[in-house]
């Protein structure tokens, strides 16, 4: 008789909640009068995200020590929990700038594939071996191209689904195969395993390593593996845009850190300087190509590109701090997304039309809440004071600096400086003309009012600004997480 493995079901409640609302959301879409569909699953998908949340915030409380569990697939510690927490938070934050996108016939499926795809991104972060590391990519890859697809009445998000489904599958394919050549160089599956046979190395591990690093920045949307990143963050429906630009960062860059540092240390010499090579090479693809955009979508997926660079320098600096560092980043980034990609929502769904910095003109004074919340996230994007930028930059540079790494530091100065010109053009697309300019974007003469877009606005505003002056909390958090790992 085999005997049956002991599970620890605290640690996949996070998973579970959200695969369970997941379900009960898709029943409803069948089950539930279509009156009250839309409500219904939205519902429970946002209590889904914050029953996970909660439950990560637990696991993270009780789990001073890490470790593996169910012959190493997944790990149980204080890293995936705080992983999981800020995906849960996006998650929620994209439930209420969802609401405002009228979807007759498919928001229970949009829905329960939100919240399928956050149960495979908090799945994914505590991945132990190679082989739940690929279920878990697979698991909320899939989630996500349908979703980018789902908005079937318009072309661009069939288009959108179609380019992420065939780039993401090559991506996938890249990282099954270096995952089967570090199996057949080491014969071990699990992280920490592979770090102890494969510490001679050869060239079957090192080849595998970096297809390994390769699948991984197709997720993380790191140049120059990230041609699919514009289209389809112009092409799917923003909210899902504002998911994907903030929790799959979280997923893919996490999961990142954790691989590479448990199951390559004896490559760190060789993987240190592939990272920071990717960083260089994301901040100079994401801003100069930010700088001719005119559709504000494009921008803002090419600024993400640019902050993967920022975030892979902290993986490259291969240290607790660089691990503090990326941690923190990861939370007022994901808010400045979350809350840019709302401001860009709301707009659309006035105008009709996608958003440019030419019809984006005259917001700041037309709605002067979203126009004031933009503007403080492209400041928060740029790293300016008062927003949590600011810190993550310097925190990142710090780790980097202690790593001897200062070329990275200069490149990162020097994007910085760059990236002004276009957030700052944001900026003045908001208040490009007077009030007494404006015409009606609508009929009736008043813009549509979404009390549920601009709590989420409202709540990353919070996070954004919140991160800047309670600094040390988020700090300390982001250390209890970072010394999950075995530098």
């Amino acid at each position: 008789m085999i005997p049956a493995p002991r599970i620890d079901w605290l640690a996949l409640a996070p998973t579970l909640a959200l695969l369970g609302a997941s379900g009960v959301a898709l029943l409803g879409s069948v089950l539930v009068p279509w009156w009250m569909r839309r409500g219904f699953t939205a519902f429970v998908a946002f209590a889904g995200f914050v029953t996970a949340g909660v439950f990560a915030a637990i696991v993270f409380d009780k789990s001073e020590q890490g470790r593996t569990l169910i012959a190493d697939s997944f790990t149980r510690d204080r890293l995936g929990a705080l992983a999981a927490v800020i995906i849960a938070g996006a998650g929620a934050l994209t439930v209420l700038v969802s609401w405002g996108e009228h979807r007759r016939d498919h928001a229970g499926e949009y829905y329960a594939l939100l919240a399928a795809a956050g149960a495979g991104m908090a799945f994914f972060v505590t991945a132990g071996n190679l082989m739940t590391l690929f279920l878990g990519l697979e698991w909320f890859s899939i989630a996500l191209y349908i979703l980018c697809a789902l908005d079937t009445h318009r072309d661009t998000s069939l288009e959108a689904g179609l380019k992420y489904l065939i780039v993401g599958g090559f991506g996938s394919a890249i990282l099954l195969f270096g995952s089967a050549l570090v199996y057949g160089a080491t014969g071990q599956l699990g992280f920490n395993a592979i770090a102890v046979d494969g510490r001679n190395g050869g060239a079957l591990l090192l080849a595998g390593l970096a297809m390994l690093i390769a699948g991984l920045a197709f997720k993380a949307s790191a140049a120059p593996f990230h041609m699919w990143t514009p289209d389809v963050y112009e092409g799917a429906p923003t909210s899902v845009t504002a998911f994907m630009a903030a929790a799959t960062k979280v997923a893919a860059l996490v999961l990142t850190l954790r691989i590479l540092v448990s199951a390559f240390p004896e490559q760190e010499h060789l993987w240190t300087i592939a990272i920071a090579v990717l960083a260089i090479v994301s901040l100079a693809v994401g801003n100069l190509a930010a700088l001719v955009q005119r559709n504000v979508k494009r921008l803002l997926a090419y600024s993400s590109v640019s902050h993967a660079g920022f975030m892979l320098i902290a993986v490259a600096a291969n240290s607790q701090l660089g691990a503090r560092a990326l941690l923190y980043y990861l939370i007022p980034y994901g808010a400045t997304s979350i809350g840019a990609f709302a401001v860009v929502a709301a707009r659309e769904r006035e105008l009709g039309v996608p958003v440019t910095l030419d019809n984006l003109g005259g917001m700041g004074w037309e709605r002067p809440f979203l126009g004031a919340a933009m503007w403080v996230f492209m400041l928060g994007a740029m790293g300016m004071p008062l927003t949590g930028g600011l810190l993550g930059k310097f925190y990142v540079f710090s780790a980097a600096y202690e790593a001897g790494l200062w070329w990275l530091i200069v490149a990162g100065v020097i994007a910085t400086a760059i990236s002004l010109y276009y957030y700052l053009g944001v900026i003045r697309a908001l208040y490009l003309r007077p009030a007494t300019e404006l015409r009606p974007v609508v009929v009736g003469g008043s813009p549509p009012r979404d009390p549920l877009l601009q709590s989420a606005v409202f709540l990353s505003l919070v996070v954004t600004v919140g991160s800047f002056f309670f600094v040390q909390p988020l700090i300390d958090l982001a250390r209890d997480a970072a010394a999950s790992l075995p530098f």
